[in-house]
């Protein structure tokens, strides 16, 4: 008996900074490890057949694959993608999450073109007006996950809330926490500290929100165990995670330094090297890579563009975690009595204006 497959993955195989020389053997390494997912590879059919052969492997035996003529380029216009690249890897990838040939898309190539091209094809939830990249922190207590990341450079209050709703979703399905706790960032924990914006937003969380909402929170909050999703625009939430991918490479840089400075710091660095590895291991970006595009009808994961496989792996097993615990679906239930709710106070403020009007 052929055995049931319980997620199916389209690869925009062709995106990234190593497009499928990277794809290729880290879809392997997942369909190893994870027997009961069938991958779709998408891009330029005769470049994968020549980039498995350099590599020793059999595309016919692991995978399905669909041909796409075009490829987004990682500088591109995302206008420009969305309009003239209609045959690209990515967009026939994304093409086949709403057809229902995939449920779930990763790619690793240009991130305006790849938000920009999954708001085209798939649209947001009802009750969603932009879709926000999620991630995974590291934490003391785990992990912290934090939106927006870049998709929206402004968001309105009213969408801040729609993201603490997404987040919220996504801690509880993919992470397993009951209540996850949702902190709004901002500049100061005091309710006077904040643009008009986060103190907008911050009114609208006290309020009626189905979800934890334990107040503001601040930069070094993410790292606590203080709170679970981290809320903000994606103006602060893409300088927010630079500075901590900046930070960390200096430290790093600095130890290896320190080390390499004597020959007792070299035999100091040889005796703490088990812990070293320890750390690396806990605080390794590739782990935490793969990026929710969280409100879309579809799961969208991408990847970081310079991904090696290992790291591709990952958000590739992030895409079938999600599809697994059927993430959007969840939003989208979440977000129905919220709409009606909307539409009930709508109906009631237009009642009393037309009141008004006839007294």
């Amino acid at each position: 008996m052929a055995t049931i497959k319980t997620a199916t993955i389209a690869l925009d195989a062709m995106g990234g900074d190593f497009g499928p020389e990277v794809v290729i053997p880290a879809a392997v390494h997942v369909a190893k490890k994870l027997n009961d997912i069938h991958i779709i590879l998408v891009g330029d059919e005769e470049v994968l057949r020549a980039s498995a052969k350099t590599q020793g492997i059999d595309l016919d035996d692991h995978f399905e694959i669909k041909h796409a003529s075009q490829v987004v380029e990682m500088h591109e216009d995302p206008r420009h993608a969305v309009r003239k690249k209609k045959d690209s890897s990515m967009r026939v990838a994304i093409n086949l999450v709403k057809e229902g040939q995939a449920q779930a898309t990763v790619s690793a190539g240009n991130t305006g073109a790849l938000m920009a091209t999954a708001k085209f094809v798939l649209k947001t939830i009802p009750g969603i007006d932009r879709p926000a990249i999620c991630t995974t922190i590291p934490s003391f207590g785990g992990h912290t996950q934090m939106l927006d990341l870049g998709a929206n450079v402004d968001s309105s209050p009213e969408q801040l809330f729609q993201f603490a709703v997404m987040g919220s979703v996504l801690a509880e399905a993919v992470d397993n926490t009951h209540t996850p706790k949702i902190g709004l960032l901002n500049n100061g924990s005091e309710d006077v500290k904040g643009n008009a914006q986060v103190k907008a937003a911050n009114q609208l969380m006290k309020g009626d929100a189905p979800f934890n909402y334990i107040g503001y929170v601040e930069g070094d909050d993410i790292y606590s165990d203080k709170v679970d999703v981290v809320v903000c625009d994606g103006f602060v939430g893409n300088v927010s995670l630079k500075t901590m991918e900046g930070v960390a490479k200096m430290i790093a840089s600095m130890m290896r330094e320190e080390f390499k400075r004597t020959p007792l710091s070299m035999l100091a660095g040889l005796i703490a090297k088990p812990v070293l590895n320890r750390f690396k291991q806990r605080a390794d970006p590739r782990m935490y890579n793969g990026a929710s595009m969280l409100g879309l009808n579809g799961i969208v994961i991408k990847s970081h563009g310079g991904a090696d496989v290992l790291s591709y792996a990952n958000a590739i097993e992030i895409a079938v975690l999600e599809v697994e615990k059927s993430v959007p679906e969840h939003i989208r239930e979440c977000m129905e009595p919220l709409m009606k709710k909307t539409m009930a106070d709508e109906g009631m403020a237009d009642r009393g204006h037309t009141e008004e009007t006839a007294a």
